[in-house]
């Protein structure tokens, strides 16, 4: 199935399996987005999510980008651009991508592991509480503050 852009509204569940999105994916606030071999020319934004998982061989254009929401996992994907965890109060994944830009976790307070994903960019992760775990990965710039034994 082709798309051009997707949108969950407010408490809405949404699942795309081998979906291509021509452009962005919105998540609103209490949303949750489960995406499995998806195929996004632009961005997975979410903000005020409850969850947002992709996975399963997904290849993002774009960053995915949640914040201020719940929990996320992205997982043994593809994304061009950055993973960027905002400020979320749950639990967070980022496990065996390939990532372009960088990954940053920045002020979560729910928890988050970053295992075994190849970063072309940096690895950054501050004021976080717990601090995130981690390991395995590879990175082409810098490993920073609280990821720098990653």
């Amino acid at each position: 199935m082709t798309v051009d852009n997707v949108r969950v509204p407010q408490w809405a569940t949404c699942e795309l399996n081998g979906t291509f999105v021509k452009g962005t994916v919105k998540v609103e606030r209490k949303a949750t987005l489960v995406a499995r071999g998806v195929r996004v020319v632009g961005n997975v934004q979410a903000e005020n999510a409850r969850k947002v998982v992709v996975k399963r061989s997904s290849r993002i254009g774009g960053s995915v980008q949640v914040k201020q929401g719940g929990a996320a996992n992205v997982k043994s994907s593809r994304i061009t651009g950055d993973i960027q965890y905002d400020a979320n109060r749950r639990y967070l994944r980022a496990n065996g991508n390939k990532v372009g830009g960088s990954i940053q976790v920045v002020g979560n307070s729910g928890g988050a592991e970053i295992f075994r994903n190849v970063i072309d960019g940096n690895l950054q992760c501050k004021q976080n509480s717990p601090r995130p775990t981690g390991g395995g990965n590879i990175v082409g710039g810098n490993k920073e503050d609280q990821c720098r034994r990653f």
